[in-house]
């Protein structure tokens, strides 16, 4: 991923909170091991003209763990699947987890950030892009 200094939608940037990279390791018996890296992220996007703001997560399959947020990032250069929306806030209505503490969560996230849009969340370093 790329770091932009700034905001523009068609380039459809990311911003990330470098506090929470986890990884989950697999090995199968007979096959190599895979490292799942994933961190939270949260986007704006536009859906039939209207902007909304996403929260999920971004993933990768890496070689190698490392506990270097940046490192993890610069080493993501496969954007194609995007992120994973857990939750999306379009200034009227909500759509994502149907438990009412982690949709809290979200638009406690959510509802302030498609206020100050086009700024990075309190909390996340941002932009970053494919």
């Amino acid at each position: 991923m790329i770091r932009d200094d700034r905001f523009l939608i068609s380039r459809r940037p990311y911003a990330v909170d470098l506090n929470t990279l986890t990884w989950r390791t697999r090995t199968q018996p007979g096959f190599r091991t895979i490292h799942r890296g994933s961190i939270r992220a949260a986007w704006f996007r536009r859906r039939s003209g209207v902007t909304v703001a996403c929260v999920g997560t971004l993933w990768d399959y890496q070689a190698e763990p490392t506990d270097d947020p940046l490192l993890f990032l610069a080493r993501h250069t496969d954007g194609r699947y995007g992120g994973d929306c857990e939750g999306r806030w379009d200034g009227t209505r909500y759509w994502g987890a149907q438990n009412l503490d982690v949709m809290a969560e979200h638009l406690a996230l959510l509802k302030p950030m498609l206020d100050a849009y086009p700024e990075v969340p309190a909390g996340f370093d941002g932009w970053w892009r494919f």
